[in-house]
């Protein structure tokens, strides 16, 4: 059954009431349109619902207590997840109602941290088939397969290939949770009408030896495709979801380095798409580290900054960092001297004597090698430690304050996720530096009292860039994403820092207001795409306002039969 969700929600805003094609059972196992025991005792009578449902009309708010007393049940972060994905799988208003009164709350439970153990057990507490997964063994058939999903508006597309999933690795179909989870964040964060969002898995292989044995894994038991295989696989999807959907936006997310690069370069200039592990993080990064001066002062430009860890996230943080840099007045060159990067081997230079991947050769120093990341601070003296190693403890009490010897107020930032993975927690670093560290995490750490001091670590989250920079980009009609969207994405989210925020060290904004984020940094992408001339639409006359109106909200719109 075809739904056509476009003819009947369009703007919620614009509309009092909306016109279903669906009605009784059909109507209620709609997880867009179900109401549960909300159906008002008009819609029982007009859409075939009376018997259907229990006989008292329930409001939302009162919908919402019920859920807030059955989470509360659920004992383990894992059986808060079952929970919440349920409900998005029977009633996604009420889904997205209850995540955005509780944001601060829900959002690790539904994506990091918790979503790493869920797809590490996503084929044990599998319930419901939800998104679209293309297979090495339906290649030939991909665009046959897209007819199979019933909407033909589609905004947002998120896939992954399951290849590194945070920083758990490989996790092969299962990193299907990673799409479900973004999409819901951008559902939530900025508004993207559901029906018009879709999670997607390429599902081409896996190389984890523990899935491949597992007889519950739900996916292809064969080792990862590679080379052209792999390449035509996937311009196999692309080829096929631009002529379903030529205008979606298609996110890229947990592809490994090899991958992640070479796809970006390839269909950056072709396709409306953009990858989150590079240049979200790069920008969500950056805005940290702008909030960071912002408390200990000195420009951009003069900043010492040691990565650990050289990968896809790294070395897109460094590149919008360069784009600071150079707005300053540096010369690119210039500016990736002020870098630099520590992998597994040591420190990235020429001299080492391997073959460094092509996205490190532009961070590589022609200095001394030098193999440890202590080594390398009592050497340089940074004033920012990047943390993307997914080395939980790399950053010891020994690194930390051989790092506040030279620098009054050290900024690190632990940004590998889930929270086991972290370099170092907060507690730690306030310690270490007694309280003068200025902190972040890539997870959320809790509030640390230190000397009479409470402290709130920031958390360098995604979420605060990815949904606004994607309503942006689909509000104008942008052709193509550019790093200047990032760019001024990573302004505007360090702009929106209060300034009793820096007084306790917190580098980001409050969650509870990431719709308006979102939307101030909508505003700012469709400033670019006019300035590029990369916008389709026409630029309204107040441009915030006409965001606001394309922004869905989690209320209940009363129904009539068509």
């Amino acid at each position: 059954m075809k739904r056509h969700l476009k003819r009947y929600i369009v703007d919620q805003s614009a509309e009092p009431v909306q016109p279903v094609a669906e009605r009784g059972l059909d109507l209620i196992h709609n997880p867009i349109l179900n109401k549960g025991s909300g159906f008002s005792e008009k819609e029982r009578d007009e859409l075939g619902l009376r018997g259907l449902v229990p006989p008292r009309v329930m409001s939302l708010e009162n919908q919402v207590k019920r859920v807030r007393e059955n989470y509360n049940r659920k004992t383990t972060d894992l059986e808060k997840y079952i929970f919440m994905e349920s409900l998005h799988a029977r009633n996604e208003t009420l889904y997205y109602r209850f995540l955005l009164e509780n944001l601060e709350e829900i959002t690790p439970i539904i994506y990091t941290p918790v979503v790493g153990t869920a797809c590490q057990q996503f084929g044990h507490i599998f319930r419901f088939a939800r998104g679209m997964y293309f297979s090495t063994s339906e290649r030939g058939q991909f665009r046959k397969i897209m007819n199979h999903w019933p909407e033909d508006e589609i905004d947002i597309i998120v896939v992954t290939d399951g290849s590194r999933i945070l920083g758990l690795g490989d996790l092969g179909a299962s990193g299907m949770g990673i799409s479900i989870g973004k999409l819901a964040l951008y559902v939530a964060c900025a508004g993207i009408y559901l029906h018009k969002t879709l999670p997607v898995v390429l599902d081409v292989g896996t190389n984890n030896e523990d899935l491949i044995s597992d007889p519950l894994y739900l996916g292809e038991t064969h080792k990862r495709l590679s080379g052209d295989e792999y390449y035509d696989m996937v311009d196999e999807f692309v080829t096929a979801a631009r002529d379903r959907w030529p205008l979606a936006l298609i996110q890229w997310e947990d592809f490994t380095n090899d991958h992640a690069f070479p796809l970006l370069e390839k269909y950056r200039d072709k396709v409306l798409c953009f990858n989150d592990d590079i240049q979200g993080t790069g920008s969500v990064a950056l805005a940290g580290i702008l909030g960071s001066l912002r408390i200990t002062g000195g420009k951009l430009s003069e900043q010492r900054i040691v990565f650990l860890g050289a990968g896809s996230a790294g070395i897109g943080i460094a590149d919008m960092i360069v784009a600071g840099m150079v707005e300053e007045g540096l010369l690119v060159e210039e500016a990736r001297r002020r870098f630099w990067f520590i992998d597994s081997r040591g420190l990235v230079t020429t001299t080492r004597g391997d073959k460094l991947a092509d996205h490190k050769i532009p961070y590589a120093r022609d200095d001394e090698f030098i193999p440890a990341l202590l080594e390398v601070v009592e050497k340089v003296k940074p004033t920012i430690l990047m943390g993307l190693s997914s080395q939980p403890g790399s950053f010891t009490k020994e690194v930390i304050q051989e790092m506040n010897k030279h620098v009054d107020r050290p900024v690190v930032f632990a940004l590998s996720n889930p929270t086991s993975k972290s370099e170092c927690t907060a507690e730690q670093a306030y310690a270490w530096t007694d309280g003068a560290v200025v902190f972040a995490g890539g997870s959320p750490f809790d509030p640390v009292e230190y000397n009479g001091k409470t402290y709130v670590p920031g958390q360098g989250n995604n979420m605060y860039i990815f949904p606004g920079v994607g309503l942006g980009a689909t509000v104008c009609g942008a052709k193509k994403i550019t790093d200047s969207m990032f760019f001024v994405a990573a302004k505007t989210l360090a702009s929106m820092v209060p300034d009793d925020f820096l007084t306790r060290s917190t580098v980001y904004p409050s969650l509870k207001n990431i719709r308006e984020i979102s939307a101030n940094i909508a505003v700012a992408v469709c400033e670019v795409a006019y300035d590029e001339g990369i916008a389709r639409i026409e630029r309204p006359d107040n441009l915030l306002e006409y965001v606001k109106s394309k922004m869905f909200q989690p209320v209940y719109v009363p129904y009539e039969a068509v």
